[in-house]
Parts: C-alpha cells; structure tokens; sequence
C-alpha cells in the first residue's frame, strides 16, 4: 500500500449541520453531486468527506458507533501563533466548541484544540519544524 491517504470520511450526525459548519470555516464543496448523502471538501491533495453516522456503519456493516470520543484527532497546521489563534477564534464562531486554548506545547509549537459539532477534535497548530509549503502542503521535518 502506498503510504498515502485518499479520503479521510467522518461519520455525522446531521450532515446539513456539519456541512454548514464546515462551509463556515470557509470550506468550499467539491461537487453537489450526492449532496444530500454525503458532503465531499477537496483539500490539498486529498478528499475530505461528511457521511451520516449511521449509514457509514450500515455501509461498513458494524452496528453504529457513539458520537467521536477522542480516539483521533485531526490536525491543521499553519504557520504562525497568530494563525492558531485566529482560526481557533473562526471555529468557535462557526460553532466549534474550544476544548483546549492555544498555548506553547512541549515540543515547541504552539496549539490549541476544538471540537465540531459532532465531537471530532481539530488541532490547530504552528511547528515552527515544520513550515507549510508554499502550496500548502505539509511535511515533517525531524
């Protein structure tokens, strides 16, 4: 398998709800297409879907799962604390929930955290080890 991911699918609740979130961070809808089924965002180089909940375990075959828990975490970095605090501020007036306030991190960076209507944790963050390329991309640097 190609270290490489295609689509990063999260399982919602109410997709009008998510997709409208999502569309408040200023995230654009890669097609209408199926719309009222699944929400598909084309990010830098991968997709990012919203599928509802219990259709996602029905699609899998696995009874329904409970609303996010924390197992996982979502990161978008960026490439400065002001960045983090700015969209950490953006999210909350989408209708993020601030779970963890930007801060200095013991690695170096800067991060705070928020969760979506749903539950799933986004981490805001500036690596100063890792800068954002010019196109956007990211890469660890070590």
């Amino acid at each position: 398998m190609e270290q490489r991911l295609s689509i990063v699918t999260l399982g919602v609740a109410d997709l009008a709800r998510s997709r409208g979130f999502y569309e408040a961070l200023g995230w654009k809808v890669a097609t209408e297409e199926n719309s009222d089924s699944i929400v598909v965002f084309d990010l830098n180089g991968f997709g990012f879907a919203l599928f509802p909940r219990k259709e996602l375990a029905k699609d899998i075959g696995v009874p329904p799962p409970a609303p996010a828990t924390g197992g996982v975490t979502l990161a978008h970095n960026v490439n400065s604390k002001k960045e983090v605090d700015v969209l950490l501020k953006e999210a909350e007036g989408a209708g993020a929930t601030i779970v963890k306030p930007a801060e200095e991190v013991f690695w170096g960076g800067y991060s705070g955290y928020f969760s979506d209507p749903d539950g799933h944790l986004w981490e805001i963050a500036f690596n100063p080890f890792s800068p954002i390329k010019e196109d956007g991309s990211f890469s660890w640097v070590s």
